[in-house]
């Protein structure tokens, strides 16, 4: 145990570890963090998301807050998608992009009141978006920028009767909070953002609060779902989660050797709306075409698919995964992966190499599951 927890003393915790522990968690390193990768199993966690609720801590993820007169301009200038479109308390997914178009990280942006904005990004890039933000701010004057990482604690309560469970907690009427959009208000008599928005392809709500409070949040919400089915449910079933519904993942299909362009998020790269950092470059993509597309996978034959793993087309490697799993949903082998763009048709039989092994595969459209509206 005292190796255990030596080797462990760098890592970041966040304030609901002791809850972790007490709950049997199977703690994992995630991006500098000591996060929960499993409860009950990951199947079981992944499966209770899919036909009840599960309850994640993401704490771990970073929060900046932008605001001043020149908010807006900057980004625009900073990221891909039109910030301006947002209507208040309206999010928005984009990326970070280098000037050659290529993607430092995935986040969300979030209208919070006039000349005010949220910026979501990714627990292992914290320090690095921080310091390429405050770069690129130098060149406008009315703005203040503000890491409140270390100040917010961040659960999402994910899953068909998330509003059910939630909502007896609120005087927010939840149905009126639509899809990418927020709402500040009491949860529990707790200061919250409630947003609906998550990483799993099921509805679900993302509750902002103080680090303070979050302990007391996480064990009312748990108690109160039991009876309905809610489990804790850790990192494991977040990644197979959000595999199934076909979403990057930063340092997979997401990273700074690849583009959105690439990655099938052309509808977040608004090149109308003037200038912004990688426009040229990522204009040049578009009117070439990329020269690689993200795909999905299915295997045909029996094997399942990792990260890594090359893509064949008879003797030609065409790609590599970056993204695999056995789908508890789908009960299919399935994954994701970058081929070269003339390889990227949907029907395409390719081979996977598993250790060694070229095994049958077949080239689907994502996503692989989609929940019934």
């Amino acid at each position: 145990m005292t190796t255990h927890d030596s080797a462990t003393t760098s890592l970041k915790r966040t304030p609901l570890y002791e809850q972790h522990r007490a709950l049997g968690a199977r703690l994992v390193e995630f991006g500098g963090w000591e996060m929960p990768v499993q409860y009950s199993g990951i199947i079981e966690e992944h499966q209770t998301v899919r036909t009840h609720a599960g309850l994640f801590d993401v704490s771990h993820m970073g929060e900046f807050k932008i605001q001043g007169s020149d908010a807006l301009a900057f980004l625009q200038y900073l990221v891909p998608n039109d910030v301006s479109r947002l209507t208040l308390h309206q999010a928005l997914y984009t990326q970070l992009c280098l000037p050659n178009g290529n993607t430092i990280d995935d986040l969300l942006i979030y209208y919070i009141a006039e000349n005010h904005y949220m910026l979501v990004v990714n627990a292992a890039n914290i320090a690095s978006d921080l310091e390429w933000i405050q770069e690129q701010a130098q060149r406008f004057q009315h703005l203040t920028i503000i890491d409140q990482s270390d100040t917010t604690a961040l659960l999402a309560l994910q899953g068909p009767i998330a509003q059910a469970i939630l909502q007896p907690f609120t005087e927010v009427d939840l149905s009126a909070i639509q899809y990418y959009h927020c709402a500040p208000g009491l949860v529990d008599g707790i200061n919250c953002l409630i947003s609906r928005t998550g990483y799993t392809g099921e509805d679900g709500f993302e509750l902002y609060c103080a680090p303070v409070d979050v302990v007391k949040l996480w064990n009312d919400l748990l108690k109160a779902g039991k009876p309905h089915g809610l489990l804790p449910a850790g990192l494991g079933a977040r990644d197979t989660l959000r595999l199934e519904a076909g979403y990057c993942l930063y340092d997979h299909e997401l990273d700074r050797q690849t583009n959105p362009l690439e990655a099938h998020l052309g509808w977040t790269v608004k090149l109308k709306k003037g200038d912004f950092i990688g426009r040229d470059a990522l204009l040049k993509v578009k009117e070439a075409g990329p020269e690689r597309l993200l795909i999905g996978i299915t295997m045909i034959e029996r094997g399942i698919p990792r990260g890594g793993y090359a893509i064949y087309e008879g003797d030609q490697q065409v790609g590599t995964l970056t993204s695999g799993t056995r789908s508890p949903s789908t009960r299919l082998d399935i994954g994701m992966g970058y081929v070269k763009a003339a390889h990227a048709k949907v029907g395409n039989h390719v081979q996977i190499d598993i250790r060694g092994k070229r095994v049958a595969a077949e080239i689907v459209a994502l996503p692989f599951y989609q929940r019934a509206k």
